[in-house]
């Protein structure tokens, strides 16, 4: 009888834990990949498009497709030196859960990395 009280809890539990962790890593995925675009955003001649590899290559890397890449300034070789390099990668947690989100469900998670421009053209 205790057992039938307790295991449906237990895997509601269970299952939001599950859940939980994986979008502590997803959001340190984004975040690895917004600074993989970041890097490559400060070199001479990078474009939007370069940016956007680099970070869909590590996203890929890592299972996660689906992910929003924006570059501010656009294109990134814009920038003056010293100026700074922002890349922001998003992506829905509907589109990354393993399981069915839930309390997630419709959220957006979000990571920039900023970096200055290094090199002068």
């Amino acid at each position: 009888m205790e057992f039938a009280v307790i295991a449906p809890v237990f895997v509601v539990m269970l299952l939001g834990i599950i859940e939980t962790g994986r979008a502590v890593m997803v959001q340190q995925v984004i975040t690895n990949a917004a600074r993989e675009g970041a890097r490559v955003g400060v070199f001479d001649g990078a474009t939007d498009a370069d940016v956007e590899s680099a970070a869909n290559r590590y996203l890929t890397g890592a299972g996660i497709q689906g992910a929003t890449i924006s570059t501010t300034p656009s294109p990134p070789s814009s920038a003056a030196y010293g100026e700074p390099v922002s890349v922001t990668v998003s992506i829905l947690f509907d589109d990354a859960a393993w399981l069915n989100p839930g309390f997630m469900s419709g959220r957006s998670l979000s990571a920039t990395a900023v970096m200055r421009r290094e090199t002068v053209e």
